[in-house]
């Protein structure tokens, strides 16, 4: 498949790599065609889908089964008015069924846009309202059923109402839609949409503001062939895990678009409830996944476990993205496990940006070299390229390449601002070395100005993960009360298991963070905390904290 998509596949270096690699635009791409479709047709029982749940579920599905179940749920969204371009929300957390719906309204050109589980009443109304939706599908659940129930009555734009699960009045059963054999399950139905129509919008989420809808044409897929053959290394025919719910991009970096188009099989563990690292070990060591992705913050609680008592043989290469990556978190998995975490840098706007593609060694604490295509640069304010240690902020400068978004949905004046220069700011901070390499520094308002110094917090919680007390950490600037420095360094932390807060752990934190680091970087306030605020893609708010902070 990649063959028809790919002038050239294999590259001997990284240099090689990002000089010549190119995806020429297809005329009319559908990933539900194109690809669901395609493999289908070349090999009906390949399979695609390898699906498991807490409740002892496993469910196996070929392209052949999602490309049938597709054509079923396309024509039945057409029989029910859904039309080219009208937006549908999802909020089916990791169930098979989104697989099979996203195939679907690809297929008769309708919007795709995932939702989260923990939306309220309010934020399903602001969704509807800005995106114009006409169609909720929904997993069973007692909490978004309610609030859905409760939104809908308050957006009359909203048509209809489908539930994965038990019949419940006011609702259409989605199960029993794509049980139906009365509906046919093959689809004769044109290909309706170009390259520049929008597939799929995601809703940021929203620390300060409202979110934002960030716009994916239909060649958004593509654009993760390089996340997902280049950095996640997939196999074909080899099970991918990616530990993300469909309702952030993270789903469409690793559990869908790239991931199929190189032929490998999905594996989704559909764990409900609270994380349990050893129940994640144990999938990985039971269905022997060779490719393996998850967020620092996983890393961690995994190595909180034993983790040399699974047998992860058939683990073949890791992977994180998210939020930075400790240096003390790869040396750990790495002496466990064999293996060296691939740190990958990106957005919802876009498919991985900068990685540890392989080709080079890992230099732990950086982000690794940019994505070809994109033309990643450290750019100054005023648009002048930094030199080789100078801090600046990451730029997109290659003029609409595959994969980026196209804009933000109902706001020119963003979309304007974002894309109507020269380059694509995404206002993160970092700094490249002599070799090449791109070290992340953090956001550009989490930066923090203490006695004239301006400090990244990803350094400082680098330095603290070392300490075996820590679990996760977060930095903030917090204002200095006799004003002399202007900010003092906040440290926000969780403690690992068999460790107490007290005075004396924290001067033993403060004297490791000046051994580790430069002395003025150390944290004056340390505060124990038993979990951190975390955006509902899980990233660390250290907005919310300094707000309290402040307080």
């Amino acid at each position: 498949m990649l063959q028809r998509y790919l002038p050239r596949i294999e590259f001997g270096s990284y240099d090689d790599f990002a000089e010549n690699f190119t995806i020429p635009e297809p005329d009319n791409f559908n990933f539900g065609f194109d690809i669901v479709d395609e493999w289908a047709r070349l090999e009906p029982d390949k399979r695609a889908l390898l699906w498991v749940n807490d409740e002892g579920e496993e469910r196996t599905f070929s392209f052949g089964d999602i490309s049938r179940l597709s054509n079923r749920a396309a024509n039945y969204f057409k029989s029910i008015g859904i039309q080219k371009g009208e937006r549908v929300l999802c909020v089916l957390r990791r169930r098979w069924e989104y697989w099979v719906t996203a195939a679907a309204l690809c297929k008769i050109g309708a919007t795709i846009i995932p939702g989260t589980l923990q939306m309220m009443k309010k934020d399903i109304v602001y969704r509807a309202e800005s995106a114009g939706i006409s169609t909720l599908i929904c997993v069973d659940d007692a909490s978004i059923v309610e609030q859905t129930e409760a939104a809908a009555g308050l957006t009359p734009g909203i048509k209809n109402l489908l539930l994965v699960g038990k019949a419940r009045h006011g609702w259409t059963d989605y199960g029993a839609v794509l049980a139906d054999e009365n509906i046919p399950d093959s689809f004769a139905g044109e290909r309706v949409t170009e390259n520049d129509d929008i597939m799929l919008i995601y809703f940021t989420s929203g620390t300060t503001k409202l979110p934002k809808m960030v716009m994916h044409n239909f060649l958004h897929p593509l654009g993760h062939i390089i996340t997902a053959k280049y950095w996640q290394h997939v196999e074909e025919n080899q099970l991918h895990m990616s530990v993300a719910d469909s309702a952030w991009a993270k789903f469409g970096w690793g559990k869908i678009y790239g991931q199929w188009i190189c032929g490998a099989s999905i594996f989704c563990y559909d764990m409900v409830g609270k994380f349990q690292p050893t129940k994640l070990l144990e999938k990985l060591a039971k269905y022997r996944v060779a490719t393996f992705c998850c967020p620092p913050t996983t890393y961690r609680f995994l190595l909180q476990e034993d983790v040399g008592q699974y047998d992860l043989s058939g683990l073949h290469h890791c992977t994180t993205a998210g939020e930075p990556l400790n240096p003390e978190v790869i040396k750990q998995w790495r002496e466990l496990t064999g293996h060296t975490i691939h740190e990958g840098f990106g957005q919802s706007e876009g498919p991985v940006l900068i990685a540890n593609f392989g080709w080079d060694n890992i230099k732990p604490g950086s982000t690794g070299k940019p994505s070809p295509l994109l033309n990643v640069k450290i750019l100054a304010p005023d648009g002048r390229e930094m030199e080789d240690g100078e801090e600046g902020s990451i730029c997109v400068t290659a003029k609409k390449p595959v994969g980026l978004f196209v804009g933000y949905y109902g706001d020119v004046e963003a979309t304007q601002t974002a894309l109507g220069g020269d380059c694509y700011n995404l206002h993160d901070m970092a700094w490249r070395d002599s070799d090449g390499y791109i070290n992340f520094i953090g956001r550009d308002d989490d930066m923090i100005k203490s006695s004239g110094y301006r400090i990244g917090p990803f350094e400082v919680e680098s330095a603290l993960i070392e300490h075996p007390a820590v679990v996760e950490c977060a930095i903030t600037g917090v204002p200095d009360p006799e004003g002399t420095r202007g900010q003092l360094i906040k440290a926000s932390v969780i403690l690992a298991r068999g460790y107490e807060a007290s005075g004396e752990l924290v001067k033993e934190l403060q004297d490791h963070v000046k051994h580790t680091t430069a002395p003025y970087k150390y944290p004056r306030i340390i505060e124990f905390v038993e979990e951190l605020p975390k955006t509902l893609g899980g990233k660390i708010k250290r907005a919310e904290i300094r707000k309290v902070s402040e307080q």
